[in-house]
């Protein structure tokens, strides 16, 4: 009995990266039935809303979607259809893997990049709480709201997800130091549920320090818990250490529905080209097809990305290479029948 996924294509290079990705899925043989819905700014422009109402109720039914990059105006508009998605499922847990790939040399290939992150998903300075005081924007107010019941269950989260998958230490990173009240009550949860993993290595950490900790030794960080706004910043210093935000995935997961997603933009310089990079949202994918039970296959996956990236000929324009999308999703399809 094939299981039905919500399937958005997104914007900008959206479509195809998404294509790329369904064909490598169907190569791998896993009965999944699409069903497609829209979002994002084509979406506005079409339907005239950037989240029509049967795409939250595809989401709502199927409980898992794969999505493609969405478009966010900037400064004015609509606020992040991303996040309005992970807001409605209170999707609260956000899960960035940065790991160095074998393939691919990079100025931290001769360490052992191997860290997710783990962000809090629904509150922080992303929950929305903004004023402007008149006249003429005069100034603004964004208030970052943390309630304990939501850093107890993203604290646990990382710990069951450290100890799911064989990992040995959490680092929190927080800003305790000045933001006394906020981030105090995160550290604090944190330190207090610690105590019921000690199977379990744990460490706070200042983000400002933590930042420089991921240049100088990313070896040193397994599993990462932060809150909403450092979560996003440092997800992409990490998917700078493994070549860019091109090869990292990323998934949001809830009680019930879970999103998997590419972390990187809409690239519209570059879309309807047939030249952008589909390797974070395959591995998002990958991520997919885990959750779902297919675990083998998404090992499968992993391992033909692998293969493709080792090699200029089947590697895409941003990552050194000569292949176009068409190419490169072909030479994993390719791996995939070699097994």
């Amino acid at each position: 009995m094939s299981r039905k996924v919500s399937l958005i294509r997104g914007d900008g290079i959206g479509p195809e990266i998404v294509d790329a990705t369904v064909s490598v899925i169907e190569a791998l043989g896993v009965d999944l039935e699409w069903e497609e819905v829209r979002a994002g700014s084509g979406a506005y422009k079409d339907l005239g809303t950037p989240l029509p109402e049967e795409t939250l109720l595809s989401i709502a039914r199927n409980q898992c979607v794969l999505k493609g990059p969405l478009e966010t105006p900037i400064g004015t508009g609509f606020r992040s259809i991303n996040v309005a998605i992970r807001k409605h499922f209170d999707m609260y847990a956000n899960v960035r893997p940065a790991k160095i790939s074998p393939a691919m040399t990079t100025r931290f290939s001769d360490t052992n990049v191997d860290m997710v992150i783990v962000r809090e998903n629904t509150e922080g300075a992303y929950a929305g709480i903004e004023h402007v005081i008149p006249p003429n924007r005069a100034a603004a107010e964004t208030i970052i709201l943390i309630t304990r019941w939501a850093c107890e269950r993203i604290v646990r989260y990382a710990f069951e997800y450290a100890r799911r998958e064989g990992r040995s230490k959490v680092t929190l990173v927080h800003k305790a130091n000045i933001l006394k009240e906020s981030n105090g009550l995160l550290l604090e949860v944190g330190q207090t549920i610690a105590r019921e993993y000690d199977d379990i290595e744990f460490e706070d950490m200042i983000v400002d320090n933590c930042c420089m900790q991921m240049v100088i030794r990313p070896e040193r960080f397994d599993v990462i818990v932060t809150e909403n706004l450092f979560g996003d910043i440092l997800s992409d210093l990490a998917a700078g250490l493994i070549g860019g935000l091109g090869l990292t995935p990323g998934a949001n997961i809830g009680e019930g529905a879970a999103m998997f997603e590419a972390v990187h933009g809409t690239a519209p310089d570059i879309a309807g080209q047939g030249i952008a990079n589909p390797t974070a949202l395959m591995r998002s994918a990958g991520m997919m097809l885990g959750h779902l039970g297919y675990v083998n296959e998404g090992k499968l996956l992993e391992k033909a990305i692998t293969k493709a990236l080792a090699s200029p000929s089947t590697r895409t324009g941003d990552l050194g290479g000569t292949a176009n999308t068409k190419a490169y999703t072909q030479a994993l399809i390719s791996a995939i029948q070699e097994g």
